[in-house]
């Protein structure tokens, strides 16, 4: 795979786990938590997010055999996931619609320790982060393009780790208005990843629309 390969998963992974979605949440619950503490929180979840991505990209497709699930069925199945998750971001869900119910909200505000569940999983890893992670794990059988997978993991959740360290200074600094332009577009880029996913997984299990071809219309000059 090229660079620019790479560089699409960095950023189909990136906008699906969407740090920024945590901030709200994050703040909300450690608000009354002493400064060492809230960066304890977000380490937490930051290894938290990692570590359910690393883990799909490394065993992500033996569990599916294990259900008797096949990744072609499982990138169309992603893909509407991702898609449903994009249509609640560019309607300005601040969880994405599929991430965090109410109930879990309310719990999390709750517990003394949010940063593994519900903030790191489902809210940051969740099932189309999870998706996601499997479908590009498979687009090749190599150990080097599973280490690279790795790799990314690891800088999105060095990047976690950042914006819930700068949670209350990028709330203030955006707001409300702004965190929801900023899901909008993260919205867009993830309507576009799932659309992706389902017409490669269509593609696999038939074959014969990959190879398909629109015949060339002859244009005559008068």
């Amino acid at each position: 795979m090229h660079d620019v390969e790479y560089a699409q998963i960095f950023v189909s992974l990136l906008a699906i786990v969407n740090p920024l979605l945590g901030i709200p949440l994050f703040v909300s619950v450690t608000e009354q938590m002493p400064s060492a503490a809230r960066h304890r929180a977000a380490r937490s979840a930051a290894i938290t997010v990692f570590a359910v991505l690393a883990a799909s990209v490394v065993a992500g497709e033996f569990i599916l055999g294990l259900f008797g699930i096949n990744v072609m069925d499982f990138s169309i199945a992603g893909g509407i996931l991702v898609l449903l998750m994009a249509i609640n971001m560019l309607n300005a869900r601040a969880d994405g619609g599929a991430r965090i119910s109410a109930d879990e909200r309310l719990e999390a505000s709750q517990k003394a320790s949010i940063a593994i569940v519900p903030l790191g999983i489902p809210l940051l890893a969740g099932p189309g982060a999870i998706s996601t992670a499997i479908i590009v794990a498979d687009m090749s059988n190599t150990i080097q393009h599973r280490v690279i997978l790795v790799g990314l993991c690891v800088v999105i959740g060095l990047l976690t780790y950042g914006a819930l360290r700068a949670a209350r200074g990028v709330s203030a600094l955006l707001g409300i208005t702004g965190m929801n332009i900023v899901n909008r577009i993260m919205g867009l880029l993830l309507a576009a990843v799932a659309v992706s996913f389902m017409v490669n997984g269509i593609q696999r299990l038939f074959p014969i629309l990959a190879t398909t071809q629109t015949p060339a219309v002859a244009i005559h000059e008068p």
